[in-house]
């Protein structure tokens, strides 16, 4: 794949882990390639386009022939399929696939980043509990996008999520939380009923006024409009 810029390229073990190290709490994605792999050269120009935009995001390039060092690192993180593509924070894989097309690429860098001004990322209960009192007076609505990190719906609908936030801005709060991120927020999905993810709770007024579970855009925004108080006829 020819070189961007914006797309570091990895030559060695060393380099490699001195790049997670200093990305810190960044998002880090690493699209495992070679230069003679046609799937490879194929998705290879989404990533840099998604470089280019995802400026809180960074994009790194490992070919595999390209010399025995990074051969190493291929054998060391276990590198099989290409292209196959690896997310990290904190120096922790958090995600991986493998034979991904340019829409689900996509939307796993949107959904691991951190970065989206629309939508409030919470991390932790007191997160969501001061996320409810500041709205309590206020009347706005709340749509609180709960999900776990591996979940293929959840990071399906988050573009989707995304665009929404952006054009109910000024009459709807949107926030999201993974509840598998700590013990505590199992234990509020367990308190909040949550069963199967994703799912979309409703509040207003400090309460929860009800909830959608699943990942069709169509049913989501109808339920929205809803609690809305917008009459929706299906």
């Amino acid at each position: 794949p020819a070189l961007d810029e914006k797309v570091q390229k990895i030559h060695s073990a060393a380099d490699f882990d001195d790049t997670l190290k200093a990305a810190k709490d960044k998002l880090v994605v690493v699209e495992w390639a070679a230069s003679k792999n046609e799937e490879s050269k194929q998705i290879y120009p989404f990533l840099v386009e998604l470089s280019r935009t995802c400026y809180d995001v960074i994009f790194l390039l490992v070919l595999e022939d390209e010399s025995e060092k990074t051969r190493e690192i291929f054998v060391r993180e276990k590198i099989e399929e290409l292209p196959h593509f690896s997310f990290y924070k904190g120096m922790e894989k958090i995600h991986e696939e493998e034979a991904i097309g340019p829409d689900q690429l996509m939307g796993d860098v949107l959904y691991y980043g951190d970065s989206h001004d629309t939508v409030a990322q919470l991390h932790c209960r007191e997160d969501v509990e001061k996320l409810i009192a500041d709205h309590k007076e206020v009347h706005k609505l709340i749509v609180l996008d709960v999900g776990l990190k591996h979940c293929g719906p959840c990071v399906k609908v988050y573009p989707a999520v995304l665009k929404l936030s952006w054009s109910m801005a000024d009459t709807v709060t949107f926030a999201r939380m993974n509840g598998d991120e700590n013990e505590s927020y199992m234990a509020f999905l367990k308190d909040m009923d949550v069963i199967e993810v994703p799912t979309f709770l409703f509040i207003r007024d400090g309460e929860i006024k009800g909830r959608y579970v699943g990942s069709a855009k169509g049913e989501l925004i109808g339920e929205i409009l809803r609690y809305q108080g917008v009459r929706v006829t299906y």
